[in-house]
C-alpha cells in the first residue's frame, strides 16, 4: 500500500484521537498542577436604614469577586505543583491512620475509601464477569440449533439495558417494599433493609455490574468456541477425558487470548465505576474514583467548583487503570512474541 493511500486511511483517525483523547488528557494532566482562583476585592458598603429623622447608617467591609468589562468573575491561575494530588490523597491523615492501625480513620478520607471500594468492585466481580460468561457460552454451545437465537437474544437482554436504568431497575428490586426485598421478609421472617449499611449495598452493585456485564463476555466466549478444534476435543472424549477436563485443558486455553481481552475491557471499565453509584444512591455509604471526580466538579455554595483536585483524581484514576493493566499487557506482548 502507497503511504498516501495509508495516510488517507488513518489521518482522520489520528485526528479525532488528538482532538478527543489526546488534547483532552493534556488539558487535565496541566490543570492538575495548577489552581484557578477567582480574583476579590474588598469595597466599602454602606447600609442605611429606613426613615429620615432616625435613619441610621452603617459602613461595613464586603469582599466581592472583580469583574472584567464583560462582566465575566476575573480569574488568576497559579503553579501549585503536587498540592492538588496532595489535597485529594491527603497523605499525612492516611500515614496517620495507618500508623494508629485504624481502618475506620483511613476509611474517613474520601479518597482511601473510594479506592477501597473500585479496587474491591474491579477485582471480585472480574473473575466473576469470565465464569459466568464462561457458563452462559456454554450452554449456548450446548442448546438445540432450533432455540439458540433465541437463548442469545435473551442473554444478551441484560447487557442492552442502559447501564443508569438497570442499576435503577435492580435498586427498585431491593429497596423499601420492592419485590426481592419483600420476598426475602417473607423467606427469613424478619425486616430487611438492603440499602441500611456498606456491605449489603456493595453485594447489590457487584450483582448488578455480573448480571449486566456478563452476557457480553458469554457471546464473545461462544464465538471463540466455533474455533475450537474439535478433532482435539473427540480425541479427549475417546481418551475418556471428563467434561471437567475438556473445558481446563482444551476449551479454557484456546479461549484464553479472549478470556485476557475481556479481563482488559473490564478493569478499563469498572475501575472507572459511575453508573452503580448514581443510580443506587450509595454516596452515603460508598463511593469510588470516579464518583469522587465527579463531586470535586460539582459547584458549592459559592458556585466554585475543584477543578484542580478533580484534574488530579482523574490523573490518580487513569494511573490506577495503567497499573491494573499491566500484568495483562505483559501477558499480550509475550503471546504476541512467542507466536511471532
Amino acid at each position: 500500500m502507497k503511504f498516501r493511500t495509508f495516510a488517507a486511511f488513518v489521518a482522520p483517525s489520528v485526528l479525532m484521537m488528538l482532538l478527543f483523547i489526546a488534547a483532552p488528557l493534556v488539558s487535565v494532566f496541566w490543570q492538575s498542577f495548577h489552581v484557578t482562583q477567582p480574583v476579590y476585592e474588598q469595597v466599602e458598603v454602606e447600609t442605611c436604614t429606613p426613615g429620615f429623622l432616625t435613619q441610621t447608617c452603617v459602613t461595613e467591609i464586603k469582599t466581592q469577586p472583580v469583574l472584567d468589562e464583560n462582566g465575566e468573575i476575573r480569574t488568576t491561575t497559579r503553579w501549585v505543583g503536587l498540592q492538588s494530588y496532595r489535597n485529594v490523597i491527603e497523605p499525612d491523615r492516611a500515614w496517620a491512620a495507618i500508623k494508629s492501625g485504624s481502618w475506620k480513620a483511613l476509611n474517613v478520607i474520601d479518597f482511601w475509601k473510594a479506592l477501597r471500594f473500585t479496587l474491591m468492585f474491579t477485582l471480585v466481580t472480574l473473575p466473576l464477569v469470565i465464569g459466568t460468561g464462561l457458563a452462559i457460552a456454554l450452554v449456548i454451545e450446548n442448546a438445540a440449533k432450533a432455540i439458540r437465537g433465541p437463548v442469545i437474544f435473551i442473554s444478551l437482554l441484560p447487557f442492552i439495558i442502559t447501564p443508569v436504568i438497570g442499576a435503577l431497575s435492580i435498586n427498585w428490586l431491593f429497596r423499601g417494599d420492592g419485590i426481592l426485598t419483600a420476598g426475602l421478609e417473607w423467606w427469613t421472617g424478619r425486616d430487611i433493609a438492603m440499602f441500611a449499611q456498606a456491605w449489603t449495598i456493595e453485594l447489590i452493585m457487584m450483582f448488578y455490574r455480573v448480571w449486566h456485564v456478563a452476557p457480553f463476555a458469554g457471546i464473545i466466549f461462544y464465538a471463540g468456541l466455533q474455533t475450537v478444534n474439535r478433532d482435539s476435543l473427540e480425541s479427549a472424549l475417546i481418551d475418556g477425558a471428563s467434561r471437567f477436563d475438556r473445558l481446563r485443558y482444551i476449551i479454557v486455553p484456546h479461549l484464553m487470548p479472549l478470556i485476557v481481552f475481556v479481563a482488559m475491557i473490564h478493569l478499563m471499565d469498572t475501575y472507572r465505576v459511575f453508573e452503580e453509584i448514581v443510580g443506587f444512591r450509595s454516596q452515603g455509604h460508598v463511593i469510588s474514583l470516579q464518583w469522587l471526580t465527579y463531586d470535586f466538579l460539582t459547584p458549592n455554595e459559592a458556585g466554585t467548583r475543584s477543578i484542580s483536585r478533580a484534574s488530579a483524581s482523574a490523573m490518580l484514576t487513569m494511573i490506577g487503570i495503567a497499573i491494573l493493566l499491566v500484568p495483562l499487557l505483559r501477558r499480550t506482548w509475550r503471546d504476541h512474541k512467542g507466536v511471532r
